[in-house]
């Protein structure tokens, strides 16, 4: 099993698991290798240092930094400096590639779980929240499509709705 750190022209890196060095070359070429976030499918393969196993030693080494965003517009945390403005997280400092990893893997992860626990109800979203909203049908978690407008007019009726980015990586069942 190869499991190589991958990258899109936007800079979104994922990890991607193959079967060999062929298998990905194969599906590279294929144009069956795409980003999860931004569906490019000129995919480049990053640095990666390989795992290596000391015998003997059973010490856990920490892999993981804490994200923190404060309220205000500034925050440090960890050797890394961020700033935060309006949808964007900017992020400076030695730690950067490693903290921006992070906080988009808990953005997937999160995603996922949130397909996982809803139902896609497609175009006639707003019309199965109100039908919630007003006792006609179950209380569910649901999601799907609708427009500015009418998500406005869902808010003006009390119904709380939360807009979200169509990715092309969670319009299917991810794995």
């Amino acid at each position: 099993m190869k499991v190589y750190n991958l990258a899109c022209p936007l800079s979104h890196r994922f990890e991607g698991w193959f079967a060999s060095e062929e298998d990905c070359l194969a599906q590279q070429d294929k144009g069956m290798l795409a980003c999860p976030i931004c569906d490019s499918t000129e995919i480049s393969r990053m640095p990666s240092a390989p795992h290596i196993a000391k015998s003997g030693s059973s010490k856990e080494v920490p892999t993981s930094t804490e994200l923190t965003v404060a309220s205000s517009a500034e925050t440090v945390h960890a050797g890394v400096s961020g700033t935060l403005s309006g949808d964007v997280l900017a992020l400076t400092g030695s730690g950067h590639a490693q903290l921006e990893a992070q906080v988009q893997a808990a953005f997937l992860k999160g995603m996922r779980e949130l397909m996982g626990k809803s139902e896609d109800v497609g175009s006639s979203f707003a019309e199965e929240a109100r039908k919630i909203h007003y006792k006609e049908s179950p209380e569910r978690s649901i999601r799907g499509q609708t427009t500015l407008d009418e998500a406005e007019a869902l808010r003006d009726e009390g119904i709380e709705v939360l807009a979200m980015p169509i990715m092309p990586a969670f319009k299917n069942t991810l794995q």
